[in-house]
């Protein structure tokens, strides 16, 4: 086969001709999402990341070890299926950091890496005897990247945070709320997802940077200050205009003011707790609109222009949630749509995963093998490259998996030494 003539892959897209990330090693301290949602990003781009837990606490500093959602009865640190899904193609090793010659085994781990992270509270690994003195000492072109709650610097610095604690404090949680009410923030930890991601970005910069100049560096994340710079232009309305995101007479929050727009929400449909959104982007989207609903009321005269609509807004809301409420959420979404009206049927987890065909076309739910669970779906990543593309076929290290393996063929240790060390607790 001719290098203009690549084989497809089992979803469809361009096998990768090699890994982009092939070359870099990562010890690796992260955890939850906000830390091992970003070395997952490397690890499926083909970076060594190398896991590094307590063989005491059984990995437990890493709380999704042990956390629903479970593939059955067995419960422990190798079942929980959040962690599996954060960290695919990865190895996993625990070292006993309380020791002497487990720092000396961490120091020759790191000088073999390109890149030491964590996600951390801020000053943990230095309390361990390896801040970003001691590991530039140990690897002068190393990249240190940390990710905590306020960084290392400031009044905040000793603070310890969570995702919805970062949300707070960013100013997310404030945005999101019903008019007249207090803030609702989110069903789910929005920075842990966006912190792991700005946490892969950091990294790959630092690695840019190593390329080109042979310098390593300590990038020093605040994740609050990464989701401070998420509220745009909310910040500058105010800045500049002295208008705060929520006020009195502000919008509900599914409805658009820039640009108007009515109908502009999501509306209850028939069957448990189903929704489906509606856009009406001008006069002749509710035409269309008005025409598939066929009630008389869709023909008053007060809906056909677009100030009449915002002027009546609640009452045409409660009259289409009327209509929607007996019909089915996708029946809706199919007729609207085949007509030009922008609407989309509010998936439930299930819809979106088993029986979405965008998703699983796309290939974003790849199966891995894992040690103890056998084969189980996770997560894939929402980009496919045509020439270096992810892989994501290995499930995520059980504790002390690799532990044998990383001693024996990245340092060298034989199988006598690599007993004492189990003997001793070292490992």
């Amino acid at each position: 086969m001719s290098q203009h003539d690549p084989s497809p892959t089992r979803n469809g897209h361009v096998a990768p001709n090699g890994t982009a990330l092939g070359t870099v090693r990562i010890c690796d301290f992260t955890g939850q999402l906000a830390g091992a949602g970003a070395t997952k990003w490397l690890a499926a781009f083909g970076a060594e990341v190398i896991r590094i837990e307590d063989p005491v606490n059984q990995g437990m500093w890493d709380v999704l070890r042990n956390m629903p959602p479970f593939v059955d009865d067995r419960r422990g640190p190798d079942f929980g299926g959040g962690f599996n899904n954060h960290n695919v193609e990865k190895r996993g090793i625990t070292l006993n950091l309380r020791t002497d010659r487990g720092k000396e085994i961490l120091t020759e781990i790191i000088a073999k890496s390109d890149v030491v992270s964590e996600n951390y509270a801020a000053g943990v690994l230095a309390k361990w005897g390896f801040g970003w003195d001691r590991l530039r000492e140990i690897r002068e072109d190393l990249i240190y990247v940390s990710n905590c709650g306020f960084g290392h610097e400031g009044p905040y610095a000793a603070y310890k945070t969570w995702g919805p604690i970062v949300q707070a404090m960013s100013g997310l949680t404030f945005t999101s709320g019903m008019p007249d009410r207090e803030p609702a923030g989110w069903g789910y930890s929005y920075m842990d997802h966006t912190g792991g991601m700005y946490m892969a970005l950091a990294i790959l910069f630092a690695l840019i940077h190593k390329q080109r100049t042979g310098e390593g560096q300590w990038v020093d994340l605040s994740c609050t200050d990464a989701g401070l710079s998420l509220n745009g232009p909310a910040i500058l309305d105010w800045t500049v205009n002295g208008r705060p995101s929520r006020r009195e007479g502000s919008p509900e929050g599914n409805r658009s003011s820039s640009p108007p727009m009515a109908p502009h929400g999501i509306y209850e449909c028939a069957g448990d707790d189903d929704w489906v959104s509606i856009a009406c982007r001008g006069d002749e989207d509710w035409a269309v609109l008005a025409d598939l609903i066929g009630e008389p009321w869709a023909k008053d005269d007060r809906w056909r222009t677009l100030a009449g609509r915002i002027a009546s807004q609640d009452e045409l809301d409660e009259k289409i949630t009327s209509w929607t409420k007996t019909r089915d959420k996708f029946d809706i979404q199919r007729s609207a749509i085949g007509k030009g009206v922008p609407t989309a049927a509010v998936q439930k987890p299930e819809e979106r995963i088993e029986h979405d065909p965008g998703t699983t076309e796309f290939g974003l739910w790849p199966e891995v093998e894992h040690a103890k669970m056998g084969r189980v779906r996770v997560d894939g990543l929402p980009a496919h490259f045509s020439k270096t593309d992810w892989k994501i076929e290995q499930g995520g290290p059980c504790v002390g998996q690799h532990t044998d393996e990383v001693l024996s063929s990245l340092l060298g240790y034989d199988a006598d030494e690599i007993a004492r060390l189990h003997e001793e607790g070292i490992v």
